[in-house]
């Protein structure tokens, strides 16, 4: 009989559409690395299938895991996150890639601190805000915990990384706003953020993340350099049509055209080789996975919960449509990877603790009496 109750209250509070989104967008995500990945296709799926696997196991253990216990312990992972943000900016310790220290080499593979700390972040944030809701009209709070998202933004800036920094700024906005923000603070926010913006073009940006910029607006003003990328991903997706060139036969695969087909571009490849069909299925998948956390939130026991359910919805809409944005020549080109789909161990590992920390929030969302 308590087995039989403890097994019903499972399945009660288990978020089944969730986890079979997310089994499928990820599964989708790996069958496009495997064609994406020409000849070392087979080494990223193996990749990509043992972080799928880990991270399985850590929506597991964190979807049985209080998230009211993680909040309680957010000092320490909060000193964890930071030193990890600061050990990797050392030289020797800290690897470069793609111009940016952000990474912590292990052999062969490697993972950047920074998508952890998204994790804790979004922990540790919604913990201040809870402490704090009471006082979302006055300046004082609102310059207190604008101030605590400054630091691991400011640690990822100097890495530099602005695409992972811009998630985290995005991440606090809308957790700030589903608080109750006042309108005042938001427009001071946007006011502050234009004025910014000259100082950070002049003084902060280097120049090639000016041309990366430039290329948005006119792609063909370099297309050897800045705007190759550009030119050559939206020559992949206009490639594809409707129904694609299929899986394994997309022109960009066979001519070697297009940089980062496995990583950044992927969204790139699955219009090249899906057609509008695949682009359509993975944004489907995607809203639906964002909806599925809102609707968890909305539902959650408390407003910490509630508050860590939008923080991870945050996440998925910023890289969602910060790297469709520049697959298609909208955005700048950032690095930001799309979620399950990108080829990444700790990218895919961030997505799925983000996904644990939600399922977390579904299974404590009511009480179980057995």
């Amino acid at each position: 009989m308590f087995r039989h109750s403890k097994l019903r209250g499972f399945v009660k509070n288990m978020d089944f559409i969730l986890a079979a989104l997310t089994l499928t967008a990820a599964l989708f995500g790996i069958i496009m690395i495997s064609s994406a990945g020409g000849e070392n296709g087979g080494k990223y799926v193996m990749v990509q299938c043992g972080a799928l696997f880990i991270g399985i196991i850590i929506v597991c253990i964190m979807m049985f895991l209080d998230y009211e216990y993680l909040s309680r312990i957010s000092l320490y992972l909060t000193a964890a996150a930071l030193l990890l943000l600061i050990l990797v900016l050392i030289p020797g310790i800290g690897k470069v890639r793609n111009g940016a220290r952000s990474w912590f080499a292990i052999g062969s593979l490697g993972f950047q601190p920074a998508e952890i700390a998204k994790i804790v972040f979004i922990i540790v944030y919604s913990k201040m805000i809870v402490d704090n809701e009471r006082g979302m009209d006055k300046i004082g709070t609102v310059a207190k915990l604008a101030g605590c998202a400054v630091l691991p933004v400011v640690l990822i800036l100097v890495q530099p990384d602005f695409g992972t920094a811009a998630v985290f700024i995005f991440m606090a906005v809308t957790m700030l706003f589903a608080a109750g923000i006042g309108r005042k603070f938001i427009a001071g926010g946007i006011a502050a953020v234009a004025a910014l913006c000259p100082l950070m073009w002049f003084f902060v940006l280097q120049d090639y993340q000016k041309a990366r910029v430039l290329s948005v607006f006119n792609p063909e003003s370099d297309p050897t350099g800045s705007g190759y990328q550009v030119l050559q991903s939206k020559l992949a997706i206009g490639s594809g049509r409707i129904f694609g060139a299929g899986l394994y036969h997309g022109p960009s695969q066979l001519n070697n055209s297009l940089p980062e087909r496995h990583t950044d571009f992927i969204f790139s490849v699955i219009c090249e080789e899906l057609g509008i069909i695949g682009a359509v299925l993975v944004i489907i998948l995607m809203c639906a996975i964002i909806v599925r956390c809102i609707i968890i939130g909305m539902n959650a026991r408390n407003s910490l919960g509630r508050y860590m359910c939008v923080g991870v919805a945050a996440m998925l809409i910023f890289q969602t449509f910060e790297n469709i944005g520049m697959c298609v020549g909208m955005l700048p080109i950032t690095g930001i990877t799309l979620p399950f789909f990108s080829y990444g161990g700790s990218s895919l590992l961030t997505t799925m603790m983000a996904i644990g920390l939600v399922m977390s929030v579904k299974f404590k969302s009511r009480v179980i009496n057995f």
